[in-house]
């Protein structure tokens, strides 16, 4: 590998908005940022699915079972 062009990791800390503090290794020195894998909807459970088009009844009504 050459020398002198890979990028120097630091530790870092990123904060969520949620007030997740996470520590780990980084090139930037602290990052911010509004949503994480603990207030996420997807990851805690709380998603819905929203059809606003009726795409799933399209969809049933084509490949459903009779």
């Amino acid at each position: 590998m050459k020398k002198k062009i890979h990028p120097e990791y630091k530790e870092t800390t990123i904060t969520c908005a949620c007030g997740v503090v996470i520590h780990t290794r980084c090139t930037k020195p602290n990052i911010k940022v509004e949503i994480c894998s603990k207030c996420h909807p997807f990851f805690t459970g709380k998603h819905k699915l929203i059809d606003s088009a009726g795409r799933v009844e399209k969809f049933m009504k084509k490949y459903g079972k009779k």
